[in-house]
């Protein structure tokens, strides 16, 4: 997987070893349930009327970063979301709004309501057609590739050797 960076638009490998999320994977816990991401940055969008957040986070108290967050999101579980979640979360806000990124819904919510259109629309007679033949196109067993007179490799059929050391010990079972 390539992945960009929102910073400098350098791209760069993401191997399987590195931990790599989407933004659309994460939540934010509450107390009664998990919010996600996209949610909060769009109540954050909201309160800052998209505009970057004011807070200098380096220097912000941690008082003062909690009653922000607060503000976006009041249910936000104050033992379970740690002060460094709510830097992170402000600081990718921010560097959202730099590269231009101001739309935070999911894109796949779009393209469920598209197809959820189209099957209405479809007849249910036709619908029904396509469910059989596609039930039939797997209920085939699919083929696999082997030769007739095909033979077992020579090196399978020849005996495994003992190691010595078993040998001498059947050996000696065997003199007793």
């Amino acid at each position: 997987m390539i992945v960009e960076s929102l910073i400098d638009q350098k791209r760069i490998p993401a191997y399987t070893t590195d931990k790599v999320l989407t933004l659309g994977n994460i939540s934010i816990y509450t107390n009664a349930e998990e919010v996600p991401l996209y949610k909060v940055l769009n109540s954050i969008k909201k309160k800052e009327n998209t505009q970057k957040i004011p807070i200098d986070l380096s220097k912000a108290d941690p008082d003062e970063l909690r009653t922000y967050f607060a503000e976006v999101l009041p249910e936000f579980d104050r033992e379970r979301v740690y002060l460094t979640d709510i830097k992170r979360l402000m600081n990718w806000y921010n560097l959202l709004l730099d590269a231009g990124i101001t739309e935070f819904d999911p894109e796949e919510e779009e393209e469920d309501v598209e197809e959820e259109t189209e099957a209405v629309e479809t007849d249910p007679e036709e619908e029904g057609k396509k469910q059989k033949d596609e039930v039939k196109k797997v209920s085939k067993p699919q083929k696999t590739a082997v030769r007739k007179n095909a033979t077992t490799p020579k090196t399978a059929a020849a005996p495994i050797k003992q190691q010595p050391a078993i040998s001498k010990m059947r050996q000696r079972t065997k003199s007793k």
